[in-house]
Parts: C-alpha cells; sequence; structure tokens
C-alpha cells in the first residue's frame, strides 16, 4: 500500500469543520469518528502516534477530544493546524447554542418547547448515569479505587465541598496509593491497542516531523502568547465593565473551571453549578439541567454548557444589559457566551501547543500517573452526585413535598435500557425522547 499523500491545509480545515458539525455523542464518540477517519479511513497518522496524543490529552484538564484535534492539527500543519483544528471543533456549538439558547429564553414557555425539554431532560439524566457507568466500570478495578469514588461522593454530596478541592485530594491519594501500592494505582492501556495498523500512514510510527521538535524558544513563546491573550482580554473587560460586572466575573471564574476540568465535562458539571447557581446567581437549578438539555443536542464538547450559563447570566443580568445600552439584552447574551466560551478554552490550546513537543519528544515513556489513577475514580463519585442532582429536579420539579413525575420516570428508564442495553446513540435517543415529551405536553400521559 502506497504512502497516504500530504494533505493541504485547506482539505485538513475542511475536515476539521465537517467534525465540528458531526461531532455528537460526547468525547467516546467524538474520539472513535476521529479514529475512523484519521487512522482507518484517510491515513493521515498511525494509531501508535493517535493513541499516544489520545493518552496525553486524557492526562489534561479540559475536553479531551477537543484538545486531541487540536493536537492532530497541529502535528499536521503546525501551530495554524492546531488552532483551526481546536476552534472549528469548537465553533459551530457555540453559534448554536447562542440560537438556542436565545430561542430558550425568548420562548421556553412555548408548549412545542416545553415538551421537547420535558423528554430530553429525563434522557440527560440517562445519559449521566450512563457516563458513571462507563467511568466506573473501566477505573474502578480494586477495593481502593472505590474508596477514594465513595469518598468523593460523600465530599460533594454531603460535605458540599468545591470540586477543585477534591481533584487535589484525590490526587493525593493517588500520589500515596501509587507508593505504597503502585500495582492498585497502576493503569492499563486507555483504549484498544493498536492491531496491526491500517497501512502506511502520512504521520508513521517513527515519521519525523519537524516542527513538533522541542525548542525552548518555542514553549516560552506559546506560554507568553498564551498569558498575553489571557491578561489582554481581561484587562479590557475590566476596564470597560468592571469588576463586579457578571461577564468580568465570569472571565476569571471560566479560566479557574477549566483548569480543574479532570475526568470531562460530567465531571466538573457540579463545580460549575455551585458557582453559577449558588455563588454568583447566574441561573436557576432548572434553567441548568435545561442548558445540559440543550447541550446534548448540538455538536461539541458537553463543556460548551458553559456558554448556555454565560448567554443566560448576560441575559438576565441587568447590568451587562445597561452597559451595552438599551435594547441590547440579546447582544449582552451573546457576548457573555463568547467570553465563557474564550477563557474556557484559553487553556486547552496552551496545554497543546506548549506541551506537544514535549510529548513528542517522550513518546516511549509517556503513561497515565498515579495521581490521576485517583482523581478519575474520584470523578466516578462525583458524576453519581450529578446524576442524583438531575434526577431530583427533573422526577420532583417543585420538590419532594410536590407531585412525582411519572411520564419523565417512564421516559428516563427505558432511556437508560436503550444506553446501557441497546447501544442507542445519543442523538437517536435525545430525538426519541423528544417526540415522547411532546406527547406528553399535549395531553398523551
Amino acid at each position: 500500500m502506497t504512502p497516504a499523500p500530504p494533505v493541504p491545509f485547506v482539505t485538513a480545515l475542511r475536515f476539521w469543520f465537517w467534525l465540528g458539525c458531526v461531532s455528537f455523542g460526547g468525547p467516546a464518540g467524538q474520539i472513535a469518528v476521529m479514529h475512523a477517519e484519521l487512522v482507518e479511513r484517510r491515513r493521515w497518522l498511525s494509531e501508535r502516534r493517535f493513541l499516544h496524543a489520545l493518552n496525553y490529552c486524557m492526562v489534561l484538564p479540559g475536553p479531551e477530544a477537543q484538545q486531541l484535534a487540536t493536537y492532530i492539527g497541529w502535528l499536521m500543519h503546525g501551530t495554524r493546524g492546531g488552532i483551526v483544528a481546536g476552534a472549528l471543533f469548537v465553533l459551530p456549538s457555540l453559534v448554536l447554542l447562542i440560537g438556542l439558547t436565545w430561542a430558550y429564553l425568548a420562548f421556553g414557555n412555548v408548549p412545542l418547547i416545553a415538551g421537547v425539554l420535558y423528554g430530553i431532560k429525563p434522557a440527560v439524566t440517562a445519559i449521566v448515569v450512563q457516563a458513571a457507568w462507563r467511568i466506573g466500570k473501566r477505573a474502578l478495578n480494586n477495593a481502593a479505587l472505590w474508596a477514594i469514588a465513595a469518598a468523593a461522593f460523600v465530599a460533594i454530596f454531603a460535605l458540599h465541598l468545591p470540586f477543585p478541592l477534591i481533584v487535589v485530594g484525590a490526587a493525593i491519594l493517588g500520589v500515596i496509593g501509587g507508593k505504597l501500592a503502585p500495582e492498585r494505582f497502576r493503569t492499563g492501556g486507555t483504549h484498544s491497542a493498536a492491531k496491526g495498523g491500517h497501512g502506511p500512514c502520512l504521520i508513521d510510527d517513527d515519521t519525523v516531523v519537524p516542527h513538533a521538535a522541542y525548542r525552548h524558544t518555542h514553549l516560552a513563546r506559546v506560554l507568553a502568547t498564551g498569558l498575553g491573550l489571557w491578561i489582554g482580554v481581561y484587562l479590557a473587560l475590566l476596564a470597560s465593565l468592571g469588576a463586579g460586572n457578571p461577564i468580568t466575573q465570569m472571565a476569571m471564574f471560566f479560566s479557574g473551571a477549566a483548569l480543574v476540568t479532570f475526568g470531562g465535562a460530567y465531571a466538573v458539571l457540579p463545580y460549575v453549578y455551585q458557582a453559577a447557581v449558588n455563588e454568583f446567581r447566574w441561573l436557576a437549578a432548572p434553567q441548568m439541567i435545561d442548558g445540559l438539555a440543550l447541550g446534548e443536542t448540538t455538536p461539541g464538547p458537553l463543556i460548551m454548557i458553559v456558554a448556555f450559563v454565560g448567554f443566560v447570566g448576560g441575559w438576565q443580568t441587568d447590568a451587562l444589559a445597561a452597559a451595552l445600552g438599551p435594547g441590547h439584552v440579546l447582544a449582552a447574551g451573546a457576548l457573555a457566551a463568547g467570553v465563557a466560551t474564550f477563557f474556557t478554552f484559553l487553556p486547552s490550546f496552551v496545554f497543546i501547543l506548549a506541551g506537544g513537543p514535549l510529548v513528542e519528544a517522550t513518546r516511549d515513556d509517556l503513561r497515565l500517573t498515579a495521581p490521576l489513577t485517583g482523581i478519575t475514580a474520584a470523578v466516578v463519585g462525583v458524576i453519581l452526585n450529578l446524576a442524583l442532582f438531575f434526577a431530583y429536579h427533573v422526577l420532583w420539579p417543585q420538590g419532594f413535598d410536590g407531585a412525582f413525575e411519572w411520564p419523565a420516570a417512564a421516559i428516563g428508564a427505558v432511556a437508560l435500557v436503550a444506553l446501557l442495553r441497546l447501544q442507542v446513540s445519543v442523538p437517536k435517543l435525545i430525538g426519541a425522547c423528544a417526540l415522547a415529551g411532546l406527547a406528553v405536553q399535549f395531553g398523551l400521559r
């Protein structure tokens, strides 16, 4: 089989845009699509290079699928390739979420939209339960890790400890466990191993990529650029809106949230909820669930719910709308959504563009660490707490004193069986549950 021909930058750009428009199904589905297209079909890089890049992205905070796209784009076409691949993975979702969130806030009480959301919300609860099951099945392979997961659940459910503190505690337990019982904190391959390959690739196992060579000047330039962008945009917001304005608060909060998103979006959502609902009051708890429901209907990383949180906070905050002028509530929401997205994803680009050369220089030695194993175990407990939070608000929307929503419970139970037993894809499940919600809304109870 002949080697794959060089890929023009425009061809890669078209692929990344296509991927951003069809990347439904969460990180597992998105990674599977990239593997099928880039390794098996197009042969742009080898299985080993793909898995090596993925393992690096798995140890980083942030959305691993978006970071993997950024890494592969950088490996193929340098810095501009990484920026284009990572940005196009997010932009279609951002545009769609701004439009959907506007429709939700402007017409959310319309029976059609209310019915769709009624069906989607129990489906989202089932999706979160499935996430806890899948991650737990893979990660909790001994009693020590089960204990960490249980402790994390108690910490966030009963003690209401903040998520970053739980991450730090789990990492410390991982370090201690790695020294005292290394066999319990040693992880195997996180994804299927290479099975003979798929023929010569553009970037094969031993292909030398000149721009991927480590250089101190490159590292310093990327770090300085990333820090400069963060400081410049934040100071512009501070000067124009003031420190107390919600959009300025969002910039600072989502910058911090981006650094603790170990374990994917489901793990960090409780942290976002704690701050956005309880501390800053940018939105209400039912709106948070509606936002996750909308996020499940769009492509891109699920952490894009930050755009929904930002839009709702900007839309509903008089101070932000006033700063932009009368009648600009839509602009306030869109600006807040853009700011939340920018500060959430900026660290991911820095991690990949700065760390990529270091990873390529140590391709044969990279492995998951004991602290990461501890964090992954804790994530299972955190996601279980999130599932209970959603179930409570979906099944008892007026609290335990109110009526139990039997139709929602039935939709959620069927959705869970469809996910765990029938392996139904997330887009198909969302569509079917939306139709069921419409049936309930229009009187078929």
